[in-house]
C-alpha cells in the first residue's frame, strides 16, 4: 500500500475535472507585452521582439560622401577632402557606437477598451519601463494605427525609471482597427543610424455601431410580453441556444463538464423558449449610412436584452450568431458594408412571426413590405433620411429620422 504525499489530496477535497486544474488564464485582450512567457513559443503567446539596426537615409548619404570625398582627395591629392571623410566615418562610428548596445526593455501597450461604440473614447497606454545598467535617451515609440503611424517621443529613462504615455485612438469610423505592431526606435544624437525593435503582436480595435434605449414593439402571445425574467427563465421549456460562462445562481444541472474541461472555465447550457416571439431587423444596405446602422442595432439589442430571439438580415443574407445575445449583435454590425443588393429577396424568405423592423433609406420601401404583414405580428419601417415620411400601407408603422437621437422619440410617438 502506498501513502499519499503530505499537503496531497484527501477524500475530502476532490480534485476538479482532467484538464479544468491545467488550463492556463488567457492573456488581458488588447494588450502588447514585451516579454513572453518563460514555457517556451505556443500559440496564443506573444511573439519574440525582433531587433533591427539600420543606417538613417542621413547615414547612407554621409557614407557615400565620404567614399567620394577619399576618392577626390586621393585622386586630386588635396588632403582637405580626406580629412572631411575620416570626420564623417567617425561620425558614423560613433552613431554605431551610441545605438549599438542591446537595451534591456520592458514595453507594455495596452489598447482600452478593445470594443467601443462609434464615436466614443478609446485610448492606447504605453508603458517603457529601464531594466538596464544605464540610462537611455533618444527613445521614440511607432505605433501603427490603421493605414497611419503614431509617433511618441520618449523622455529620457534612467535607470530603473517607467514612462507612462497615452494616445487617443481613431473611433469615428465603424469596424475593425488593426492596432500595431509596436516599435521601438532608439536613435544617435546625430541621426546617423537607429535601432528597430518590435514589441508583441498586432491588436484590433472594434468600433462598433452607437445605440439608444428601445422600447420592444408588441407582439406575439399575450402571456409573453414582458419576456422572461432572466437568462435562465424559461429553461424549463427548452431549446438549447448556446454555452456561457456560469454566474452565480446557475443550476448546476447546466454544468457542461466538458467544455468546462477544455476551457479551463465553469460553462453551462443556455436554454431559451422557442415559443418566444422573434424581432427580425431587416437592414437596407444599399447607400448605408451610420445613422441606418445604429437604428438597427438599437431595434436588435433593445430586443435581445428583454430576452427575446432576433433576427438581424441584410440583403446578402442574415448575420450569424444574433440570436439573443445583443453583444454579438453589436460585433456582427460593427462590420456590415454598403452593398448593392437589395430586400426584397430577404423579405421574402425571412420566416414570419414577431416584429419586423426595417431599417432602409429608400423611401419606397415602405410601401414594398406591405405584403410582409400578413407574416408578421407587427411591421416597423424605420425611415433614415432627409424630407418628409414616405406613407405606409395600412398594417405598417412608419418611423422617419434623420439622426439616431431622434430614434427614441419618434419610436415611442409612433
Amino acid at each position: 500500500m502506498q501513502s499519499s504525499p503530505p499537503g496531497g489530496p484527501t477524500a475530502a477535497q476532490p480534485s476538479p475535472p482532467a484538464g479544468l486544474a491545467a488550463a492556463q488564464p488567457s492573456p488581458p485582450a488588447g494588450r502588447a507585452d514585451a516579454r513572453p512567457p518563460r514555457t517556451g513559443p505556443a500559440a496564443g503567446q506573444p511573439p519574440r521582439t525582433r531587433l533591427t539596426a539600420v543606417l538613417t537615409p542621413l547615414g547612407w548619404g554621409t557614407l557615400a560622401g565620404a567614399v567620394v570625398l577619399y576618392a577626390a582627395g586621393f585622386a586630386l591629392g588635396y588632403p582637405e577632402p580626406v580629412v572631411l571623410a575620416t570626420g564623417a566615418l567617425l561620425a558614423l562610428a560613433a552613431a554605431l557606437a551610441w545605438t549599438a548596445p542591446r537595451p534591456r526593455l520592458e514595453v507594455r501597450r495596452e489598447v482600452t477598451p478593445v470594443k467601443v461604440p462609434r464615436g466614443d473614447a478609446a485610448v492606447a497606454v504605453l508603458s517603457v519601463t529601464n531594466l538596464g545598467r544605464r540610462g537611455l535617451s533618444g527613445l521614440r515609440a511607432q505605433d501603427r494605427i490603421g493605414s497611419s503611424e503614431h509617433t511618441v517621443d520618449l523622455p529620457r529613462l534612467p535607470k530603473g525609471a517607467v514612462r507612462t504615455v497615452s494616445y487617443p485612438l481613431p473611433t469615428d469610423t465603424r469596424g475593425e482597427i488593426p492596432v500595431g505592431p509596436l516599435v521601438l526606435v532608439r536613435a544617435d544624437p546625430f541621426g546617423l543610424t537607429r535601432r528597430l525593435r518590435e514589441y508583441g503582436r498586432p491588436v484590433t480595435l472594434l468600433v462598433r455601431p452607437r445605440t439608444v434605449a428601445l422600447p420592444v414593439p408588441p407582439s406575439g402571445k399575450a402571456h409573453h410580453l414582458e419576456g422572461p425574467a432572466s437568462d435562465n427563465a424559461p429553461a424549463g421549456t427548452v431549446t438549447f441556444h448556446t454555452l456561457r460562462e456560469y454566474v452565480l445562481g446557475d443550476d448546476l444541472r447546466h454544468v457542461h463538464w466538458r467544455s468546462s474541461a477544455r476551457t479551463g472555465t465553469l460553462m453551462v447550457r443556455q436554454f431559451i423558449d422557442a415559443s418566444l416571439p422573434t424581432t427580425t431587423v431587416l437592414l437596407d444596405t444599399r447607400g448605408l449610412t451610420e445613422p441606418a446602422v445604429d437604428a438597427a442595432a438599437s431595434a436588435a439589442v433593445a430586443a435581445a436584452r428583454a430576452g427575446f430571439p432576433v433576427r438581424v438580415l441584410t440583403g446578402d443574407g442574415p448575420l450569424p450568431d444574433t440570436k439573443t445575445d445583443p453583444e454579438a449583435v453589436l460585433d456582427r454590425l460593427a462590420l456590415v458594408r454598403p452593398g448593392t443588393a437589395g430586400v426584397t429577396e430577404a423579405l421574402r424568405t425571412a420566416r414570419g412571426g414577431g416584429s419586423l423592423v426595417l431599417v432602409t433609406g429608400d423611401p419606397s420601401e415602405a410601401g414594398r413590405i406591405a405584403g410582409a404583414r400578413r407574416r408578421f405580428d407587427r411591421v416597423i419601417c424605420v425611415y433614415v433620411g432627409p424630407g418628409p415620411a414616405p406613407a405606409g400601407p395600412p398594417g405598417v408603422t412608419v418611423v422617419p429620422i434623420v439622426s439616431l437621437e431622434e430614434l427614441p422619440a419618434a419610436w415611442r410617438s409612433r
